[in-house]
């Protein structure tokens, strides 16, 4: 069961297009049990993959980081230029994945009905040098 609402996929759309704003390049949505985005250049040429993480907090107040370990491992199958943002209330937090140090211990969130995944290995990601922020 997927749990995504209506204002996580706003967030992950801001998120995603202050970054492509930024960097350059345009997001390609994927599917739904993948990872989040593609972005490619102006001739459909693949430059990343991004997977874009919720963070209802403020940056200052986001960590430590979390991400599924299963999310982080799908991200680097794709292999090209793999990108971790998380979407905070006042901007992003982002860093290429080769370049970040985590821990990884079982956790999540409150477990949901209906919910199989709220409980799951996860990576916890303190600041640290590979981390960069935009704000909104």
């Amino acid at each position: 069961m997927i749990f995504e609402t209506e204002q996580d996929r706003l967030r992950e759309l801001k998120a995603i297009e202050l970054y492509t704003k930024v960097f350059g390049g345009k997001a390609v949505k994927l599917g739904a049990m993948d990872i989040d985005f593609k972005i490619v250049d102006d001739n459909n040429i693949p430059l990343a993959y991004v997977e874009v993480k919720g963070r209802n907090r403020t940056m200052r107040n986001a960590y430590p980081l979390p991400v599924a370990v299963k999310k982080v491992a799908n991200l680097m199958a794709k292999r090209l230029n793999p990108m971790l943002i998380w979407a905070c209330e006042d901007g992003i937090i982002y860093g290429k994945v080769e370049e970040l140090e985590g821990i990884v211990k079982y956790g999540g969130m409150q477990p949901r009905v209906g919910a199989a995944n709220d409980l799951e290995m996860m990576c916890y990601f303190d600041k640290q040098k590979g981390l960069r922020y935009i704000r909104y």
